[in-house]
């Protein structure tokens, strides 16, 4: 059958396509900026209607109307990334958190650990050939196009076509929905201040020429790449693309010209910011969108000489355990691709795996560095996997250092107002003085 008949036969109405959702069904939205409101929306009208489905997300970036409290008992959350639309429910017990490291989702799905009966996702319209493209999103979601019973797609002209593994044909969408309103956006940041402007020297300080580098978007990245305009021929492996790195492409600080893996290509898995990303990947064969198991496994990432992987943190302890996803015991995120990523940089040839945080939160009465974690306190990163640790006071490589040696050079670079009181609660802890 010609593919433009099969499109006109599988195209309907978004109150249509979600009738096929029943009680009791797993239901994973499209991820990140790929998340259709116009789908989301007809689902929850239904709501009524509706037992025990569970939503299998990773990032929203969308309303997340499911997480209301109205719709407890109908919906119930499931995700790996909590955001501020989304971390109430779980706080709340309308929803649960569940750990699992970013490049494993695909298989998660494809070995049936995780049930997948209905993928809805954004898509390009097709090509003369019939085929989309997933546009800003691969990562779990070429994977859910193979093996998620029914497929919806919303076909919206102002998805972007990307390069890379993004192409799916109209054959593998079961129920197709045309629309043409704006894709979810991430709003820009805070404007930086001396303190991240201070993380972004120390940084860029241990970035080199030639060197391939993660990172992700906001305050602090934004902070780093402002300083890295004196450096060249940068590549990008990275999880996730968003504004600040446009700016380095366009000057030519970053061409991927030295990479040993895919030179010139700038490797991602998902997109996600404002309007001017969409439209600057647009046909852009500078990249290159492959799924998450690939471009997020460590082993993957280790290929890379003179890899960088800069990850934030929230806590970080003296024995260099790194908390990046909750405060105390309560969920506030979750790992993402810090795992991948400082674990692949570890492995690399002259790779330099970097965790950064601000010294001190709640307007300086709470140090991020502390002796050691409150009960129940997640640990992202274990303290063998963790190297550099940044703050605005400076930076410190823990890597072959005694435990006391790490806590002095943590101690180093906690804000001054606590570090006293962190050298008193170490002798303390462990009966000996630094």
């Amino acid at each position: 059958m010609d593919w433009k008949e099969t499109y006109k036969k599988r195209l309907t109405t978004a109150d249509e396509a979600v009738k096929v959702v029943q009680s009791g069904d797993f239901v994973i939205p499209g991820h990140a900026a790929s998340e259709s409101e116009l789908l989301v929306s007809a689902l929850v009208k239904r709501y009524r209607e509706l037992e025990n489905v569970t939503i299998i997300q990773g990032v929203s970036l969308g309303s997340s109307p499911y997480c209301q409290p109205e719709m407890a008992g109908h919906f119930f959350l499931k995700s790996i990334f909590l955001g501020a639309n989304t971390r109430k429910s779980v706080w709340d017990n309308r929803g649960a958190f569940f750990t699992l490291m970013f490049h494993e989702f695909p298989r998660a799905f494809r070995e049936g650990h995780l049930r997948s009966d209905v993928f809805m996702t954004m898509v390009s319209p097709p090509d003369e050939h019939g085929y989309c493209s997933l546009g800003m999103s691969v990562d779990h979601s070429k994977e859910l196009v193979k093996c998620a019973k029914t497929v919806i797609a919303e076909v919206n002209p102002n998805v972007p076509r990307t390069y890379g593994d993004t192409l799916v044909h109209v054959s593998d969408l079961d129920y197709i929905v045309e629309n043409d309103g704006p894709i979810l956006e991430l709003t820009r940041f805070a404007a930086m201040n001396d303190v991240t402007q201070a993380i972004g020297r120390h940084v860029a300080a241990l970035i080199q020429d030639g060197d391939t580098l993660q990172m992700g978007a906001g305050t602090i990245p934004d902070a780093i790449l402002y300083y890295l305009k004196d450096k060249r021929d940068l590549g990008i492996h990275t999880e996730m693309f968003s504004d600040g790195l446009i700016e380095l492409i366009e000057a030519g600080i970053v061409n991927g010209s030295r990479k040993t893996l895919n030179p010139g290509k700038i490797v991602v898995t998902f997109a996600q910011g404002t309007k001017r990303v969409y439209d600057y990947i647009h046909n852009n064969p500078l990249f290159e969108f492959r799924p998450v198991d690939y471009v997020n496994n460590p082993c993957v990432i280790a290929q890379h000489d003179n890899m960088v992987a800069i990850n934030s943190a929230l806590e970080v302890d003296l024995s260099g355990q790194v908390c990046a996803e909750a405060i105390g015991h309560q969920q506030y995120s979750g790992i993402g691709g810090q795992l991948d990523f400082i674990r692949g940089a570890g492995a690399a040839k002259n790779g330099r795996p970097i965790i950064v945080l601000q010294s001190s939160a709640k307007n300086g009465t709470v140090s991020r560095i502390s002796c050691q974690f409150k009960p129940g306190t997640p640990v992202t990163t274990t303290r063998n996997d963790v190297r550099w640790v940044v703050t605005e006071y400076g930076a410190v490589n823990l890597y072959c250092k005694s435990d006391s040696e790490r806590a002095a050079a943590l101690i180093s670079i906690a804000h001054p107002n606590f570090r006293e009181q962190l050298q008193e609660e170490y002798q303390a802890m462990y009966g000996r003085a630094l």
